[in-house]
């Protein structure tokens, strides 16, 4: 069994720091939705649109935070939103009309997206180059554990199902993102990075770094597929007993926790990241193929087909993950890893907020031909993210001046 917290240093420390807050997210997500229509009074509706709006605007701030984290320093930034995010998550428990939760959300969505983009900068400035994939495969790890043992937490709050018990998962989320706050003020400091020469905001003039992360996103459909398409599916259009929904997801997250760090090991560079993502669109494609051949079968077919089809999905989420990471890292210019890192980060807001509505349509409303075209996207997206990638690693070699040495990677 690999060893889930990455050896002792900096790279520790931000295991940890993942770890704490990851707990307190699991908690919320199996729960937020249960407090806000309960609790708070609002409508399914309202919470869809509130959180639709929240996390536009988050995904929009992400660049200029990321740009604040290189200039200011990635540490004190990453502390400062850590608290921020916690404090919105805080909020909510006063939140009692659509408004304010309107407002609290955005502050958490937006303290959420800069946070991410700050990490990133920090990893990058603590962590080598050669050792970041097999750092963040280790905090993938992390983060899935810690999201298991929340999940479990809010699972039992919601068993009680209480005012008390929702208002106990959300303190314990605040303060999780205050334990990381914490934990990421003991790191070493890194020194803000010298403005480079461009425009204030260079990514969003980079048409190849906007393709890469476009590309990216379509592949993190992965992500509403297992949270929402895969429970519709089997709800709607096979004979799987439900109880399958929860068992699926727990499978998913203990195959990234086991087997996370050995698949990363494999990716060393643009050309290895690269292909991880080419083997990935094959096997999700695999994956929706099994996946629909589990409709009209007998209870006991169909889960052993869904079986096999999640074990696929988590191996394609697995090199889809490193193969990413490793792209949107080598391609973001120095100096400007946070700003990058905030829009490379869009990819998932696009996914969270776009998937829904692409996946009820296309296997709800479609059935098995769904399926078909959802692997093709997926094979077409991480077919093409290879010569999108080589060309704008060539371009970057094309354009760097002679005193800064470039990376001879290229996908």
């Amino acid at each position: 069994m690999p060893q889930l917290l990455p050896p002792t240093g900096p790279q520790r420390t931000l295991a940890l720091a993942q770890l704490s807050n990851s707990v307190g997210d699991g908690a919320y997500y199996v729960t937020s939705a249960l407090y806000f229509t309960h609790v708070v009074g609002l409508a399914p509706a309202r919470i869809g649109l509130g959180l639709t709006v929240a996390w536009a605007v988050g995904s929009f701030v992400g660049v200029p935070l990321g740009r604040i984290a290189d200039r200011r320093g990635p540490r004190g930034t990453a502390v400062l939103l850590a608290l921020a995010t916690g404090s919105a998550v805080a909020s909510f428990l006063v939140v009692r009309g659509f408004l304010p939760f309107l407002v609290a959300a955005c502050l958490y969505a937006t303290a959420q997206s800069g946070l991410a983009a700050a990490r990133q900068a920090l990893l990058a400035g603590l962590i080598s180059e050669r050792e970041r994939t097999g750092v963040l495969a280790h905090l993938q790890s992390t983060l899935n554990a810690g999201l298991a043992v929340g999940a479990a937490l809010g699972g039992l709050a919601a068993s009680y199902g209480t005012g008390t018990a929702y208002r106990a998962v959300f303190a314990v989320d605040a303060l999780s993102f205050v334990l990381c706050a914490l934990l990421l003020a003991r790191l070493p400091a890194v020194a803000p990075a010298t403005a480079p020469q461009g425009s204030k905001f260079e990514v969003l003039r980079d048409r190849l770094y906007a393709v890469v992360t476009l590309l990216n996103a379509v592949l993190l459909l992965r992500m509403p597929l297992l949270s929402l398409g895969l429970p519709l599916w089997i709800t709607e259009r096979t004979d799987a007993p439900e109880w399958l929904v929860s068992a699926l997801f727990v499978l998913n997250t203990g195959a990234v926790v086991l087997f996370q760090v050995r698949t990363a090991r494999s990716v060393s560079g643009l050309p290895t990241a690269a292909r991880a993502v080419r083997r990935s669109g094959v096997l999700a494609l695999a994956t929706c193929v099994v996946f629909a051949f589990s409709a009209g079968q007998s209870p006991a077919v169909a889960v052993a087909v869904l079986i096999a089809g999640s074990v696929l999905l988590a191996a394609a989420e697995m090199l889809q993950s490193a193969g990413s990471w490793q792209i949107g890292f080598d391609l973001a210019p120095p100096g400007r890893i946070g700003e990058y890192q905030g829009f490379f980060g869009t990819g998932t807001t696009i996914a969270r907020t776009l998937g829904p509505l692409v996946l009820t349509g296309l296997l709800t409303g479609l059935g098995v031909l769904g399926w078909f075209l959802l692997g093709g996207l997926f094979l077409a997206a991480s077919s093409a993210l290879s010569p999108v990638t080589r060309w704008a690693a060539r371009t970057r070699r094309d354009e760097a001046p002679a005193s800064v040495p470039v990376a001879r990677s290229a996908a």
